[in-house]
């Protein structure tokens, strides 16, 4: 997705920028005060690099010789403020697991601007961990190093699929303890994203009935990131029916991969269709549609097969919150039911090109609905077997030919049963075995950012072992890069889990 630049802060690309030739500009800081509290980040005893990603200092032209400078370790762990930055803490508010909270806001994050991209796109900078903010509530501001070395990667990983989401730059390590469930150390992630506005930004201000600033918010976002909107007869409801639209195909997206975000609140919706705030998710393993990845969760609001439903239910919340600007209940109404048809055509695309699928025909949901039962009963490795079944051959003289497939079945029957269907349909268009198995292995990733790959990385970078080894990181960062490519020297990295990956439980305490 292209975001352009607001014109005041065009400026001319430089291949490979220093930290101080950085070109800052900060179009949210320029609202209101209503909208945010202008303040440094806390400063920060030794900070260390933990992990860089020179595929998002590309985006703003940033020389990855950077990331080796004392004075890029202090920037990014908020030690040292760069010239022409002007850090803030947005506030907003949101619905957290189905309830109205009225103030939240960047309660450890503080945005330190935008800067230019080699392309034209602006890309706001923001700390993740950086200490305390009028919006704190009763946390302390920071951020643990599992954590942030999750969100950096899984960040970086969800580019790497082809699904919308933000970046990360670098994560920044200290020894500062922090205190969670048990003591750990503190960390900060430096995010990129064109905006971190979000359905939350726009309650706000409407339960605040201060429909002045939900206006002045809605007209920045239109005239910043969704211009075409304003050529619209009724620009606000144009910009309801975009943000559905991007909500819609994002999470059909997050179920084509086996993405359980955890945390699905009003507030963690972004306003421009990406994914954000990467708290307790998880890719899964075995396939178990209503999976609870966040141990938090007690009643599995967010479980895998609620995302859908749960997306729908937080464009209400911003549906409703636009209403004063849209002045139509009924068209609101209307804009928010496109979301149905806009998930289903994109599931149907999806799942076509999962299977290899050319053409769109009867019968093709009834075939891929019966494939999701059995992977569902079966607990069948979600990863494995798209990838295995790029493999399957249209003509097979016995089920010995489907070896590696129905074993990955408890009801190897039943598999058959499926797998002849499907053969018959792939005969029915003509299907070649090669030319599917490789557009076929364009969508379904050989690689996703399994749990116990990144607690591998986490406990390494901590030093469980002995002395801190950030090797592992880099590592899965440059593997997450080309998920669809086949690398042999990491085979390893696409096994099944360990059986003491089930043990791993993930939460909000972070």
């Amino acid at each position: 997705m292209n975001f352009p630049l607001p014109p005041a802060a065009i400026t001319s690309a430089v291949a490979a920028r220093t930290l101080e030739e950085l070109a800052w500009d900060n179009g949210f800081g320029r609202l209101p005060p209503r909208f945010y509290t202008k303040l440094a980040p806390t400063t920060i005893p030794d900070p260390y690099l933990v992990g860089f990603s020179t595929a998002a200092a590309e985006l703003i032209g940033l020389d990855h010789a950077q990331a080796r400078r004392p004075e890029f370790v202090a920037a990014f762990a908020g030690n040292h403020a760069l010239a022409g930055i002007d850090p803030l803490a947005a506030v907003y508010s949101g619905h957290q697991f189905g309830v109205y909270v009225p103030q939240l806001g960047d309660g450890r994050a503080i945005l330190l601007g935008a800067v230019a991209g080699t392309d034209g796109r602006a890309w706001e900078l923001q700390l993740k961990g950086a200490g305390k903010t009028p919006y704190s509530r009763m946390g302390d501001g920071r951020a643990v190093l599992r954590s942030s070395i999750r969100e950096f990667l899984g960040s970086e990983a969800m580019h790497g699929l082809g699904i919308p989401t933000t970046r990360a730059l670098t994560v920044i390590g200290a020894d500062e303890p922090v205190f969670r469930e048990a003591v750990e150390t503190a960390a900060i992630v430096t995010r990129m994203s064109p905006s971190f506005v979000r359905f939350g930004s726009f309650e706000f201000f409407y339960w605040r009935n201060e429909h002045h600033e939900l206006r002045e918010l809605a007209d920045y976002v239109i005239d910043t990131f969704y211009r075409a909107c304003r050529d619209e007869p009724q620009p606000y409801l144009a910009l309801l029916a975009e943000v559905t639209r991007r909500t819609a195909r994002l999470i059909a997206q997050w179920q084509g991969v086996g993405f359980c975000h955890g945390v699905m609140n009003s507030d963690n919706m972004s306003i421009l269709g990406l994914t954000i705030d990467y708290g307790p998710f998880q890719f899964m393993d075995g396939f178990n549609a209503a999976h609870i990845c966040n141990h938090s969760d007690e009643h599995g609001r967010y479980a895998h097969n609620m995302q859908p439903q749960i997306g729908h239910w937080n464009l209400y919340c911003l549906g409703q919150a636009l209403i004063p600007l849209t002045g139509d209940v009924e068209a609101t109404q209307a804009v928010l039911e496109t979301y149905k048809h806009e998930f289903a055509q994109a599931m149907g695309e999806l799942f076509h090109a999962k299977l290899g699928l050319a053409t769109s025909r009867d019968g093709d949901e009834a075939l891929i609905e019966r494939l999701v039962v059995l992977l569902d009963q079966d607990r069948v490795d979600w990863t494995i077997f798209w990838r295995a079944l790029s493999r399957l051959q249209v003509e097979a003289k016995s089920p010995q030919d489907d070896a590696a497939l129905r074993d990955l079945f408890i009801d190897r029957a039943a598999f058959d049963g499926w797998a002849a269907g499907y053969r018959a349909r792939l005969r029915g268009e003509a299907s070649v075995d090669g030319g599917r198995a490789a557009r076929m292995n364009r969508i379904n990733p050989k690689y996703v950012l399994r749990n116990h790959l990144a607690e591998i990385a986490i406990r390494k970078a901590r030093g469980d072992d002995g002395a801190r080894d950030f090797g592992e990181v880099d590592r899965l960062l440059r593997l997450l890069q080309r998920p669809f490519d086949e690398q042999p020297e990491f085979d390893s990295y696409a096994a099944a889990p360990p059986d003491w990956a089930g043990n791993l439980h993930l939460s909000c305490s972070s």
